[in-house]
């Protein structure tokens, strides 16, 4: 059963990093692009479901990021150990959330993280909390 599995959230003080890794099992991600979602309290209160901040293509050649997140952020991927990485550094407490990876067959090296989106597979997500 194809399943991506999201791990590496935790407690880290303001400044602090967190590396999260999206793992892919029953299905390989060389033809996959991969999307980072989160859903922030702010965002829920408003009745905002969860929201892309950044993207990585098949290759890894191509990658996006939010201009909340940019400079502070880094998505990479390891297609050999059918894995994403997501590098965060500079966290602050509005980076509190609950962090999603999501998978989208891709025949080009593209990606997006804004819909319309088409997403095959999501993870289960992990929790960040930042503290101030």
């Amino acid at each position: 059963q194809p399943q991506l599995v999201e791990s590496g959230g935790g407690l880290v003080q303001f400044g602090g990093s967190l590396r999260l890794s999206c793992a892919a099992s029953g299905f390989t991600l060389n033809n996959y692009a991969i999307g980072w979602f989160r859903q922030t309290p702010e965002k829920e209160r408003q009745g905002v479901s969860r929201e892309g901040f950044g993207c990585i293509s098949t290759s890894g050649g191509l990658t996006k990021y939010d201009d909340s997140v940019k400079g502070r952020f880094t998505i990479s991927r390891d297609n050999a150990n059918n894995t994403v990485y997501l590098q965060m550094n500079g966290l602050k407490p509005e980076d509190t959330g609950v962090y999603y990876c999501a998978a989208a067959w891709s025949s080009g090296d593209v990606c997006q993280y804004k819909p319309p989106l088409r997403l095959d597979y999501w993870g289960q997500g992990t929790q960040v909390t930042v503290s101030s």
